[in-house]
């Protein structure tokens, strides 16, 4: 399916993602991953694997990201007030961005540094049964966050006709989405630890488990780099789909004593809250009172059709015709 055809589901109900479950799915990653994070690290100090102890990196780093992302999510239920007038919607993607640092630095760095240094250094092996309990725990505790991560996406899809890869792609609720990757590298990150502590235990070498600690740090590299990404784009501003834009700027068109729609602007404040604003051409021989109530209608119409849409500010402006007329810049 083409981005086209999701972001065109999305206008059927005017909603641009995010869901109610997010703070569960976020509680149950962060606990399990607390769990799984000392087991690891205990695992990592009896076996003397490399793997393990940047596993348990990355599970210290996947708790501290949900805790951010705990506090994203519930610092951008705020109320607007004085001081913050369009709201604190924003907010969310800052603390998700920090979330992604600390995947970065929490993970990823410890976890290549490790395997380097395991390579440069060797290591002593232990007992690596201890491990491989640890890690089939863990991949059943990941599996079962990374199933409640996914069933909420795929709601979440169902109800825009898409796929749930496509969903999460574009998707501005970002705390589901990094739940989800997440997720989905640790059950990676834990194959591979397996795999190194299984080499290492063959072949006496451990070459096995070192290779294995980098492989998880260019995985975490990989994540952080994609968080980091989407919530920069919605921290700069990313605008509603082409196709809501269009569906906007028929609803103003469709107003009476709307000419045109010079310029339409629109704004992503959350997952579910966004700002249109528009430089509107009134008919001329409209008066103060018509272009007052049919703004006021062109709201209404738009928060209608589109409940995602929190705000709307219209800005009525000469046409181009009109703009000529009076020798001044045809462009607003």
């Amino acid at each position: 399916m083409a981005e086209a055809d999701v972001e065109t589901e999305q206008d059927k109900d005017g909603d641009v993602g995010g869901g109610g479950e997010s703070t569960f799915t976020v509680i149950v990653a962060a606990v399990a991953n607390l769990g799984i994070a000392l087991a690891k690290a205990v695992a990592g100090v009896i076996s003397g694997s490399s793997a393990m102890l940047s596993e348990a990196a990355h599970s210290v780093a996947d708790t501290i990201t949900e805790v951010l992302l705990l506090t994203a999510l519930k610092r951008s239920e705020k109320p607007a007030d004085e001081e913050h007038p369009l709201g604190y919607g924003p907010e969310r993607y800052i603390w998700a961005m920090l979330a992604a640092v600390a995947t970065f630095v929490g993970g990823a760095v410890f976890s290549l540094y490790d395997g380097i240094h395991t390579l440069v250094a060797g290591e002593e092996l232990g007992d690596p049964l201890v491990s491989y309990i640890v890690l089939a725990l863990a991949f059943v505790l990941e599996g079962y966050s990374l199933r409640t991560g996914v069933r909420q996406a795929r709601g979440e899809a169902d109800r825009f006709g898409a796929s749930v890869k496509l969903y999460l792609r574009h998707t501005p609720d970002t705390a589901v989405k990094a739940v989800v990757m997440e997720d989905s590298a640790a059950l990676v990150g834990l194959v591979l630890a397996a795999g190194g502590l299984l080499g290492g235990q063959l072949t006496g070498s451990g070459v096995w488990d070192g290779a294995a600690s980098l492989c998880i740090g260019v995985l975490l590299l990989y994540v952080a780099w994609v968080l980091g990404r989407s919530n920069a784009q919605l921290l700069i501003g990313r605008p509603l789909p082409r196709p809501m834009r269009e569906r906007i700027r028929d609803e103003l068109l469709d107003v009476p004593h709307v000419e045109a729609v010079l310029e339409l602007i629109t704004l992503v404040q959350g997952p579910r809250e966004a700002l249109v604003a528009a430089k509107v051409d009134f008919r001329d021989v409209s008066t103060a009172a018509e272009i007052e109530w049919a703004c006021e209608q062109a709201e209404a119409r738009l928060r209608e059709a589109f409940p995602a849409v929190s705000r709307v500010y219209l800005d009525p402006t000469p046409g181009y015709a009109q703009r000529r007329a009076e020798g001044l810049n045809p462009w607003p």
